[in-house]
């Protein structure tokens, strides 16, 4: 009886054990157009928090561009705030080219579409929330 006993609670602790656990097999996926051509590649940085947000990235992809198109994928994400910037490293050099003035001299884009004005875009206009898969365009300019 007592095994019994054991069996069943064992049962209903591990159904509500798994049940109370959140989701943390999100999907984001980033389609970037704007490319004038498939030569480079597109540098992808994911952020997820407002502090690191342009400085330290949470999750980084660099990805082909066929047809001037591109995809990233990033797996595994936790519900939560997240940003995205991206930027065509055109001439291939493994960086962001600058002027003297750190303004981009390659193609950006952001999440939301975010703009810069009197410096970099915001996070709080670059954010969304991921609460299930979620599908991203960004047109990188």
């Amino acid at each position: 009886m007592q095994k019994v006993i054991g069996t069943v609670v064992l049962v209903i602790a591990s159904f509500f054990s798994s049940h109370g656990q959140e989701n943390t097999n999100f999907t984001i996926t980033v389609n970037m157009t704007g490319m004038k051509s498939d030569k480079g590649d597109v540098y992808v940085a994911l952020y997820n928090a407002k502090k690191d947000f342009l400085k330290t990235t949470f999750k980084t992809s660099i990805v082909k561009i066929v047809d001037q198109k591109a995809t990233a994928i990033f797996t595994g994400l936790e519900k939560g705030v997240y940003a995205i910037s991206v930027f065509h490293d055109k001439n291939d050099n493994k960086k962001m080219d600058t002027n003297f003035l750190g303004i981009p001299k390659e193609p950006i884009g952001m999440s939301n579409d975010a703009k810069a004005f009197m410096g970099p875009p915001k996070f709080k206009d670059a954010k969304f929330m991921v609460a299930a898969d979620v599908v991203l365009s960004i047109r990188i300019k």
